[in-house]
C-alpha cells in the first residue's frame, strides 16, 4: 500500500459494480457563489468555533482522549458517540487540508492522532467511555455505540491517509479494525445481535478500499447477514434502548421493503450495504435496498428532503421507536423530528444509489438535503446548530428546556450535548466539491451545478479539465467550458434536476439533437476540443408544491419552491404579534422572484400576497360562520436561512385560499 491510487472521499474508482464512479477528492474546487462561500465559512468560521468547543471544556471531546491517554484526570463526558463526534470533526480538517494544503491544519491534526493514538489500548481497542468508566467492559451493551465510533474512526483514518498520504492515523484504525475482525467475525452467539448504530459497516468497507484487506469486507457483509436472524428478545448487551425495528433487527435487509426504526441507524446500515453492493454485486442487495429508497424518498420523506417523522413512535410492526420513521404518510408539521444527521444520511445513501444504478434522480435528493434540510442545520454565522428540523414552528410549541432536552429547540443553540449533526454538516459542506461530479465508463456526469473547476483524469487516464460558470441556486443558467480534454470521443452527462421542466441545452450556442429529460441525465457523446461550451438553462419560476392526498397534515395547504430551494414565511415578515397559523396562501398570488444582496447572507427571497385571518380565540373549536381576511404582502425566505433573525414562528406549507 505505497501508492494511493485515489483520494476520493468515498473511493468507489474501483468498485466493480459501480457505474458513476468518484474523484480525487480536490480535483473538482468551488471557486465563487455560493458552495464557495459556504466552504470558506467552514474554513474561516464552522471549523474553528468547532475546534474550541470539542478541544476545550465545553465538549469534551479531546480531554475524553486524554484522560484515556493517562495524560488527564478526570470522568468521561458526554454521550457516549462522542468520540465519532470528534472523528467527524478531524475528517472536516482533512478536507479543508486538502483544498487548501495549509500546513497548520495538518500539524494540528497530527497532534490529535498522537493523543488518540496514545489512548488506544494495546490490541487496538479505543473508545474513551468504556476505557474511562470504571466498571464498564467492552461490548457489553450496544448502547454504548461502539461501533458508530469505531465506523467514523475507520471513514476518517482512510480519508485521512488518502489525502495527506501518511499512515498515522490509519494505522491507528487498522488496529481497532483488526480487533473487530477477531471478536465478530466468528459465530459467537452473545454478539450475533450486537451493534446500534451500525456505521462500522461503511467504515469497514472503506477501510477494504484503502488496504485492499478483504477481511473488512467479508465481516462488513458478516454484520449485515446477522441483521434479522435471531430473536427480538432484551439480553445483557441490549439494555437501554428499545428493540426491534429501532435498529432494523426484526426484517433481514434482503427482505425489507420499508425503511423503519431510528433514522440514523436505517439510513447508515443502508449505505454500508449499498458499499458492500458495489463490491460484491449480490443481487438480493441492490433489490432490497431499490425497494428501501422508493419506500424513504416516496412515502416518508418531507418537501426538504428530510426524513424522521417523529422523536418517539411506534413501527408499523408497534416496535417503540425514536428519532425516526413512522407509517407511510405520516407528516406531522409542528412535531416533525427531522435530526439533521439523518437529513445528511440521506443525502449519502442517494450519493451511493446514484453511483451504483447510474440515474441522476438520486441526485436530485443530494441536492434536496443540501440546500434545505442539511443547511438548515447551522446557522448563517456557523455558530449555532439546529438537531431537529420541522416544517412549522410555533413559539413555546417545544416547550424547549435547555436541561432536559438536548435536541429540540425553537432557535438554534451555540453548542447541543448530544453534538452528532454539526460536524456531521460540517464536514459535508467540506466535502461538497467531491460530490459535483462522477466518472463514467467513458467520460465525467455533472451532478451538482456550482462555480467549480475540474482537473482530474478520467477512467482510461486522460486528462479531463472543465468549468462551470453559474450564480445557481439563485439563477439556472450554467455555462461548462471544456478546458482540456483527450482527442477521441467520450460523454458529458449533464444532470437535468426533475424540477427544472422546460430546460435546454446547447453546445457552442446551438440546439444538439440530445434528450432533455427532467430527473435524468442528458447524454452527450461527441469529439470534444478545448473551448468548447455547453450551456444548460433551468427555469426558475416560483412554484407551488401539494402534498399526497394522504398526507392528512398538509390537506388544502401549499408550500413554495423555487429550483432547488424550499420558501418558508417567518413572523419576522409579518405584522408584529401576527401568529404564523392565521397566515393563508393566495391561490392565485403572483410568486416573484427578488434577489437580495445584503438580506441573510444574500438570498433570492419570493415576494407573495398572504390573507392573515381576524378573529380567531384559543378555543379548543369555535363556531365560525365566514372568515374575515385581510390582504397582506410580504416575503417568503429560503428554509434554509429561517431563524436568523431572533426567535420566530415558521412555516413551510400554507393553508390555500383560492
Amino acid at each position: 500500500m505505497s501508492t494511493i491510487h485515489n483520494k476520493a472521499i468515498t473511493n468507489t474508482s474501483e468498485s466493480p459494480y459501480v457505474k458513476l464512479k468518484s474523484i480525487n477528492f480536490g480535483d473538482c474546487k468551488w471557486n465563487s457563489g455560493f458552495w464557495s462561500d459556504k466552504v470558506k465559512s467552514a474554513e474561516e468560521k464552522m471549523l474553528p468555533y468547532m475546534g474550541d468547543v470539542l478541544c476545550g471544556d465545553i465538549g469534551h471531546g479531546l480531554n475524553n482522549f486524554k484522560i484515556a491517554a493517562g495524560e488527564k484526570e478526570g470522568e468521561h463526558k458526554g454521550f457516549y458517540w462522542h468520540d465519532g463526534d470528534f472523528f467527524k470533526f478531524m475528517e472536516a480538517k482533512m478536507y479543508i487540508y486538502g483544498l487548501t494544503k495549509n500546513e497548520s491544519l495538518l500539524k494540528e491534526l497530527d497532534e490529535y492522532i498522537d493523543i488518540i493514538g496514545r489512548a488506544q489500548e494495546e490490541d487496538g481497542y479505543i473508545h474513551t467511555h468504556v476505557q474511562i468508566t470504571e466498571g464498564v467492559d467492552r461490548f457489553e451493551n450496544r448502547k454504548y455505540h461502539e461501533m458508530y465510533n469505531f465506523g467514523h474512526l475507520f471513514i476518517a483514518g482512510s480519508v485521512h491517509y488518502r489525502i495527506t498520504g501518511q499512515r498515522n492515523f490509519l494505522d491507528i484504525a487498522i488496529k481497532q479494525a483488526d480487533l473487530l475482525y477477531s471478536y465478530f467475525m466468528p459465530d459467537t452467539k452473545h454478539y450475533q445481535r450486537f451493534g446500534f448504530n451500525q456505521t462500522q459497516i461503511m467504515g469497514l468497507v472503506e477501510l477494504y478500499r484503502t488496504t485492499k484487506d478483504k477481511r473488512y469486507l467479508n465481516l462488513a457483509e458478516k454484520f449485515i447477514n446477522r441483521r434479522g436472524t435471531f430473536e427480538i428478545k432484551h439480553d445483557s448487551t441490549t439494555v437501554g434502548y428499545p428493540i426491534g425495528d429501532m435498529v432494523q433487527e426484526r426484517t433481514p435487509l434482503r427482505e425489507s421493503e420499508e425503511a423503519v426504526g431510528h433514522a440514523v441507524l436505517a439510513l447508515y446500515y443502508y449505505a454500508g450495504a449499498a458499499d458492500v453492493y458495489a463490491e460484491t454485486g449480490e443481487k438480493a442487495l441492490i433489490d432490497a435496498l431499490d425497494k428501501l429508497w422508493e419506500n424513504v424518498t416516496n412515502k416518508k420523506m418531507y418537501v426538504t428532503g428530510a426524513v424522521g417523522q417523529a422523536h418517539y413512535g411506534a413501527s408499523t410492526n408497534l416496535d417503540m421507536i425514536e428519532e425516526g420513521f413512522i407509517d407511510a404518510y405520516m407528516m406531522p408539521n409542528m412535531t416533525a423530528y427531522n435530526e439533521t444527521c439523518a437529513n445528511l444520511c440521506n443525502a449519502m445513501f442517494s450519493s451511493r444509489m446514484m453511483g451504483i444504478n447510474g440515474e441522476s434522480r438520486y441526485a436530485d435528493i443530494i441536492e434536496l438535503v443540501l440546500y434545505n434540510s442539511g443547511l438548515s442545520g447551522i446557522s448563517l454565522e456557523g455558530k449555532d446548530y439546529f438537531y431537529s428540523n420541522p416544517l412549522r414552528m410555533v413559539n413555546n410549541s417545544r416547550n424547549y428546556d435547555s436541561h432536559a432536552d438536548v435536541t429540540e429547540s425553537p432557535v438554534r443553540q451555540p453548542y447541543l450535548e448530544c453534538f452528532c449533526c454539526p460536524p456531521n454538516l460540517v464536514r459535508t459542506i467540506c466535502k461538497s466539491s467531491g460530490w459535483a461530479y462522477n466518472l463514467s465508463e467513458n467520460g465525467v456526469a455533472v451532478v451538482l451545478f456550482g462555480a467549480n473547476n475540474l482537473d482530474t483524469k478520467m477512467l482510461d487516464g486522460s486528462i479531463l479539465k472543465m468549468s462551470q460558470d453559474t450564480e445557481y441556486p439563485w439563477k439556472g443558467l450554467v455555462k461548462i467550458t471544456l478546458d482540456e480534454c483527450k482527442n477521441s470521443a467520450f460523454e458529458i452527462k449533464v444532470r437535468i434536476p426533475k424540477w427544472a421542466v422546460g430546460s435546454t441545452l446547447k453546445v457552442n450556442g446551438e440546439d444538439i439533437d440530445v434528450e432533455v429529460n427532467p430527473g435524468n441525465f442528458a447524454n452527450i457523446n461527441r469529439i470534444w476540443k478545448a473551448g468548447d461550451t455547453i450551456t444548460l438553462d433551468m427555469p426558475m419560476e416560483p412554484t407551488f408544491i401539494e402534498g399526497h392526498n394522504r398526507i392528512e397534515e398538509v390537506r388544502n395547504q401549499l408550500a413554495v419552491k423555487r429550483g432547488p430551494i424550499v420558501y418558508c414565511l417567518e413572523t419576522p415578515d409579518l405584522p408584529e404579534n401576527t401568529s404564523i397559523l392565521d397566515a393563508y396562501i393566495k391561490g392565485e398570488t403572483k410568486l416573484e422572484a427578488v434577489h437580495k444582496s445584503d438580506f441573510l447572507g444574500g438570498v433570492t427571497v419570493v415576494e407573495a400576497e398572504l390573507l392573515l385571518r381576524e378573529g380567531k380565540t384559543d378555543e379548543m373549536y369555535q363556531t365560525v360562520t365566514k372568515p374575515i381576511f385581510n390582504s397582506y404582502k410580504t416575503q417568503l425566505v429560503p428554509y434554509y436561512a429561517w431563524s436568523n433573525r431572533g426567535q420566530a414562528e415558521m412555516t413551510v406549507f400554507m393553508p390555500v385560499v383560492w
